[in-house]
């Protein structure tokens, strides 16, 4: 469902389905003259979503089908990414072309993404957060690991990814997705991946420092408050620091 906004405000739709529904084309393209963003909450089974051009062949098919877990594919490129009912924020959001906070420059285009989660998460409490303005950095695991490097406009404390982004860009708008995870478990991920060690250094070492999940930035935020409150007040906190579109 939409709901509608003042002047210079992001409709926002809220969207629960299975990680390869929230990865499929989004907003539908009457919608697409139009900013408009979206809160996704995963249902069904932990899905490893795997870069567009990301060889399948990094995947260790016995660990994935030993654990159920599904397999499916984005449309922007990166690294391999867990996602599970109720483990992470996950926002998308649509800016078509001609729009104010539109920029032709891939590098910079983001930024202002990283910066409303950053002022987000500032807000709830977290500090020390830095947005990466640069080209994507990182080597050995980042190149089968999302969290382990950084893209533009992605959200970081000394160099551990808090938020990872995403761009898709079209003749009509770029598509920005995000998804910060609430606990960092690098080893729940690598155990489905196939290690290379000339690639990866043949250990888990660089992976759990890599990141940092919500949970470990917000003290408000302990073991007591339950996942969905933990998601909801994210999401929330986000949506309020977007800026104007207009």
């Amino acid at each position: 469902m939409t709901a509608t906004a003042t002047p210079g405000a992001w409709p926002v739709e809220r969207f629960t389905g299975s990680a390869a529904e929230l990865l499929g084309p989004w907003p539908p393209a009457a919608s697409q003259g139009s900013p408009v963003v979206r809160t996704g909450r995963v249902t069904g089974v932990t899905t490893l979503v795997l870069g567009s051009t990301q060889d399948r062949a990094v995947v260790d098919d016995d660990a994935v089908g030993g654990a159920g877990i599904e397999v499916v594919r984005r449309s922007t490129g990166g690294g391999a990414v867990l996602v599970a009912p109720g483990a992470q924020v996950w926002i998308d959001l649509w800016l078509p072309r001609g729009q104010p906070l539109w920029d032709d420059d891939v590098v910079r285009a983001a930024g202002w993404v990283g910066d409303a989660w950053a002022q987000a998460l500032g807000r709830l409490g977290a500090t020390a957060l830095e947005v990466h303005r640069g080209p994507a950095t990182g080597g050995g695991w980042s190149r089968r690991v999302c969290f382990a490097g950084l893209g533009p406009g992605e959200l970081h404390i000394g160099g551990r990814k808090v938020m990872g982004l995403a761009q898709r860009r079209t003749r009509a708008g770029a598509r920005f997705h995000t998804t910060a995870p609430l606990v960092w478990r690098p080893a729940l991920l690598s155990d489905l991946l196939a290690v290379d060690p000339a690639v990866d250094g043949g250990d888990d070492s660089a992976l759990d420092h890599a990141a940092l999940g919500l949970r470990q930035l917000i003290p408000a935020w302990s073991a007591a408050v339950a996942d969905v409150d933990v998601v909801a007040a994210a999401e929330d906190a986000v949506l309020a620091a977007l800026p104007a579109t207009a």
